[in-house]
């Protein structure tokens, strides 16, 4: 039976979402390897991630009512996984907010199905956590409860402390946090594909000195 994780590996770089090389992150740290999930920018695999989406959220078991995608990677990524979920018999409500409230029409920040009962949070990747912590304040205010948040890829680095930004939301949100894939996956990868062993040394180095314990 194919592993989606390692499924999803081989795709995002196929796309050329996921590359290896030296590239200089946010925090100022030279990684071997870059994840850029805008890159998933047609029909076909703007598909293709959803139905990983769909497969990694059904596995997970967490329980959840809709789904919530934030403004505005999260809006693409909560259409087309709903879409993906219906295909295995899964029907659920999904909605979206606005960087800027609408003062016409309906008026607001919230596009979409009305947030109510437990609501699935979606987005690419968390970074530093500004658009969960929005998020579920803005599913707390229409009284519905978060359930979750499902990303991409968990990176699994360590943010300003001991602790991954992913491991931050788990812990300050009491959230599960779902990834389609994340840095053991990546390493499994690589592990097995004779033709990237040039940059195993290079994520396991980078794994040692920036990594966090799962």
């Amino acid at each position: 039976m194919s592993d989606f994780r390692q499924d999803f590996i081989r795709f995002a770089l196929k796309k050329q979402v996921l590359r290896f090389g030296a590239f200089v992150t946010k925090a100022g740290r030279t990684s071997p390897y870059f994840f850029n999930a805008g890159l998933f920018n047609d029909g076909e695999s703007t598909l293709q991630l959803s139905r990983f989406y769909a497969k990694s959220i059904s596995e997970s078991g967490v329980a959840f009512d809709m789904i919530f995608g934030p403004a505005y990677k999260g809006i693409i990524l909560a259409a087309a996984t709903t879409m993906a979920l219906a295909e295995q018999g899964c029907n659920v409500p999904f909605a979206y907010n606005r960087k800027e409230a609408k003062d016409h029409g309906e008026g607001g920040t919230l596009v979409g199905a009305p947030l109510q009962g437990k609501v699935l949070i979606i987005d690419d990747v968390i970074s530093a956590g500004t658009s969960v912590r929005e998020s579920v304040q803005l599913i707390r205010a229409a009284g519905a409860e978060p359930a979750g948040v499902a990303i991409a890829l968990d990176r699994m680095e360590r943010g300003t402390g001991e602790l991954s930004a992913v491991q931050e939301v788990a812990r300050d949100y009491n959230l599960p946090v779902i990834a389609i894939a994340n840095l053991k996956d990546l390493l499994g990868f690589l592990e097995g594909s004779p033709e990237l062993a040039d940059n195993l040394e290079a994520v396991r180095a980078y794994r040692a000195q920036y990594g966090v314990n799962d």
